[in-house]
């Protein structure tokens, strides 16, 4: 008898939260008449006061729970019924959501109703038409500090002559490991290899780069001047190396730039 009451009242838990997170609120047809709207058309109202009395910026971190709901009823995303709250930046989520979370405070629940043009735009695969969202505001903070990524077309500081570290063949080819790679396989001067690379002539002037172009290149190590050719095969996969390559190993005067070059070349596969 015990066991048969414990389960009835899990089943009853279980039917109230099911409710809760996937009934559609009555209003989810049109905004009411006391819901707030802003200039840009989205509407919204409280549902649940909150306790703190700063708002987040655009660009916080901000954790939530959610419900969404299309006009006619329809729920397509939820983290209540997923049992997680969501955490994002701000700035990455549709415009409504965007506008509508500065709007609150931590612990506010607030229903939005958020026309198509601030929300998926009609985008295939997407919900449609205006969007309804009960959203509550757990908390928020400042997202850390982006570290700006290095520029690709910046010389290397040793891009006029090779360090004391670096290591030197007998032909004069002068490099140095930037990253180890993984691996002992070396290619040979047949191989056809995939790489990232970038050039600069000794004055610090950037010739090339497939990182700026956003495209590895792959070639035989034998159709390349001769300090690639010797300096590659000394890589493995994932290796990243600086070569300084004299003139006499690279166009010998006669390419496209003149004089010694310096190249950073990351091994990316042999194949």
């Amino acid at each position: 008898m015990l066991k048969t009451v414990i389960l009835v009242s899990v089943l009853m838990v279980c039917v109230a939260f099911a409710e809760t997170t996937t009934v559609a609120p009555d209003d989810v047809a049109a905004p009411p008449a006391d819901a707030e709207k802003t200039a840009s058309g989205l509407a919204s109202k409280v549902l649940t006061a909150g306790t703190g009395t700063t708002h987040p910026a655009k660009t916080d971190l901000v954790t939530v729970h959610y419900s969404g709901w299309t006009t006619d009823g329809k729920m397509f995303d939820s983290s209540i019924a997923g049992g997680k709250p969501a955490t994002f930046p701000l700035d990455r989520v549709i415009a409504g959501w965007t506008e509508g979370v500065q709007l609150m405070v931590a612990g506010e629940k607030r229903r939005f109703w958020i026309p198509e043009e601030l929300a998926y735009k009609g985008k295939a695969g997407r919900p449609s038409g205006m969007l309804v969202f009960d959203v509550e505001l757990i908390s928020f903070a400042a997202a850390p500090a982006k570290t700006p990524a290095p520029d690709p077309r910046k010389a290397p500081d040793d891009v006029q002559r090779p360090p004391a570290d670096a290591k030197r063949t007998g032909s004069g080819l002068s490099y140095k490991i930037l990253r180890s790679g993984a691996g002992d396989r070396h290619p040979t001067a047949t191989n056809s290899v995939t790489v990232h690379y970038s050039g600069w002539t000794t004055d610090g002037k950037l010739f090339d780069s497939s990182v700026v172009r956003g495209e590895p290149a792959t070639f035989r190590l034998n159709r390349v001047i001769p300090g690639w050719t010797e300096g590659v095969q000394l890589m493995v996969e994932g290796e990243k190396v600086r070569f300084w390559i004299p003139e006499a190993l690279a166009y010998k005067g006669e390419g496209p730039v003149n004089g010694d070059l310096v190249f950073d070349i990351e091994l990316i596969k042999i194949n």
